[in-house]
């Protein structure tokens, strides 16, 4: 399975980013062939307005099929949502830990309503 954990580094140890629109960066990881991609979303990081639907199309685009993060607002959580994306939140620690507790269910699976 394909995911994009919000990240505030490129490596697996680190930190979760709490924020899914404003994230350093996305760790886009193949849990079936443990590749591992890091994807800059600096444009966002500081943008006035809009960040969570950028940074959702960006995510999207990526073909994952999962995103994780310490929260998703509701406009990221729309537009991933309509391209068919699940998006997970409640992720803690480093992005090593965050694809453990995904494989373990341990994060809450957000639906827009």
């Amino acid at each position: 399975m394909k995911l994009a954990i919000a990240s505030q580094g490129p490596e697996l140890t680190s930190p979760v980013d709490p924020r899914f629109g404003r994230a350093k960066c996305f760790l886009v990881v193949d849990t079936e062939t443990d590749e591992i991609q890091a994807v800059d979303n600096s444009t966002n990081l500081n943008a006035a307005h809009g960040a969570g639907v950028q940074a959702g199309k960006t995510v999207a685009d990526l073909g994952v099929e999962a995103a994780i993060a310490g929260n998703v607002g509701p406009k990221a959580l729309g537009t991933l949502s309509a391209a068919g994306v699940r998006v997970y939140s409640g992720a803690t620690g480093t992005v090593a830990d965050a694809i453990e507790q995904f494989e373990a269910h341990k994060l809450t699976l957000n639906v827009q309503t």
